[in-house]
């Protein structure tokens, strides 16, 4: 009978060792996941696609500020567009997002691509959706300076 007793009170304490490590286990991965994301979104970025160059920047109030260039103009010149109030915008816990900026219906993403399937897929896309929900542009982007 002590023996059985034994037996029974050892596998109880490996059970809730068990139990332990894997609660513990659970409850620290969501919180590494959000700190590497949190880590991986600049204050500044400069990309450029075939067709733009775009700066998009921290402003102090935690909003972005859009601003946009031809592909060929220097960005010390004037841009040809600004865009205010843009949100940053996780997308899933890998580390991808976007910021999204809306110009009178018209809507500018740019997307930060860290998980893929290729190795070859550009760093940045960028995106502008009409007011009629149509893509019009979706352009793979390099980084200029970050």
């Amino acid at each position: 009978m002590k023996k059985m007793i034994k037996k029974v009170l050892f596998a109880a304490i490996c059970i809730a060792q068990f139990s332990l490590i894997q609660a513990n286990t659970i409850s620290e991965t969501p919180i590494s996941k959000v700190n590497y994301q949190k880590e991986r979104v600049p204050k500044s970025v400069i990309i450029k696609t075939k067709k733009f160059k775009v700066r998009i920047d921290k402003q102090p109030n935690g909003n972005y500020l859009y601003q946009s260039w031809g592909a060929n103009t220097k960005i010390t010149a004037k841009p040809s567009m600004i865009i205010s109030n843009g949100e940053y915008i996780p997308d899933g816990s890998g580390g991808n997002y976007y910021f999204e900026f809306n110009n009178n219906g018209t809507i500018y993403q740019v997307w930060r691509n860290y998980l893929t399937a290729s190795s070859k897929k550009a760093p940045y896309t960028l995106v502008v959706i009409d007011t009629n929900g149509n893509t019009v542009v979706r352009e793979d982007a390099q980084v200029v300076k970050n």
